[in-house]
């Protein structure tokens, strides 16, 4: 129950970092980046590449959310599982599960951010 109640606290600073915007020397409009290309712009294309590098963004973000409550949920059938060598390796099999989905969100977040840069490079005018 405790281990619950610690998921519960940490997600909404987990999402919080999530939404952090950068710096900028210019005051904010109040527009999303998203709207880029709404807001004057000249570039319209600019704010769907960014508007679909958000949501991939978000998606993996939240499938990197469950992959840590699998790898938690393990730990837990783990240490409940009171020395029952089944229960045992039944947890060892959704903690490897879990690592191994984390290893695959993390290398999709990073050929995701290196589509979308090359993209970003090849569309931009010479």
């Amino acid at each position: 129950m405790k281990t619950l109640k610690t998921l519960v606290y940490m997600l909404p600073i987990y999402m919080s970092g999530l939404m952090v915007k950068k710096a900028a020397a210019q005051p904010d409009l109040g527009f999303p980046d998203s709207f880029a290309g709404y807001t004057g712009s000249d570039d319209p294309q600019q704010g769907l590449k960014d508007t679909v590098a958000n949501i991939v963004k978000i998606v993996l973000g939240f499938i990197g959310i469950l992959t840590i409550l699998i790898i938690l949920w393990g730990g837990f059938k783990w240490m409940t599982s009171a020395g029952n060598e089944d229960k045992i390796g039944e947890a060892k099999k959704i903690i490897s599960a879990g690592v191994i989905g984390l290893v695959i969100i993390i290398m999709a977040y990073f050929i995701a951010e290196f589509v979308i840069s090359q993209l970003e490079g090849a569309v931009q005018p010479a």
